[in-house]
């Protein structure tokens, strides 16, 4: 198997469709008030950094990262379809990102997941990443969980 990160644009069309349908898993488990993903209009302006997946030749997942000046890189929109999870594809995006954050000298990465994305938290802790109290403009919300790691020179190979 072949497994492919590329840069993209987050309005081509392989975006669009990986971004909806992860609004669309999203949406029957949290109020419009504590999703805080961006649209694709919102990733375009806030100039984040996306990435799309593909295994084999197919549409397999996404992620995108938004650098905050030197301070630190914020994880937006990670996504991988339902029939390539478990194949560690997650993982790679994560690690790509921050390779990507270390290019433009970002050593501390930033997240924020719903408290029902079981899977995406338990990647995020076994990776490192340490609970922190909200960041930026985020608020306290119940159903929000925010996360923080430093990138050593080895990334997050972990």
């Amino acid at each position: 198997m072949t497994t492919v990160i590329v840069a993209e644009r987050p309005d081509t069309a392989d975006a669009i469709t990986l971004i909806s349908e992860l609004e669309a898993q999203l949406e029957p488990l949290y109020p419009k008030t504590s999703r805080h993903g961006y649209s694709v209009e919102k990733l375009m302006k806030q100039g984040v950094a996306f990435f799309v997946t593909r295994q084999d030749g197919v549409l397999a997942g996404c992620g995108g990262i938004e650098l905050f000046g030197v301070e630190y890189g914020e994880i937006k929109r990670m996504y991988v379809c339902p029939q390539f999870r478990g194949l560690g594809l997650a993982r790679l995006m994560l690690n790509h990102l921050a390779t990507y954050a270390q290019q433009h000298n970002i050593h501390l990465l930033r997240l924020e997941t719903g408290i029902h994305q079981k899977e995406a938290i338990g990647l995020y802790e076994q990776m490192g990443f340490q609970r922190i109290p909200p960041f930026g403009t985020y608020q306290e919300d119940p159903l929000s969980r925010f996360y923080e790691k430093r990138i050593t020179p080895t990334g997050l190979k972990t």
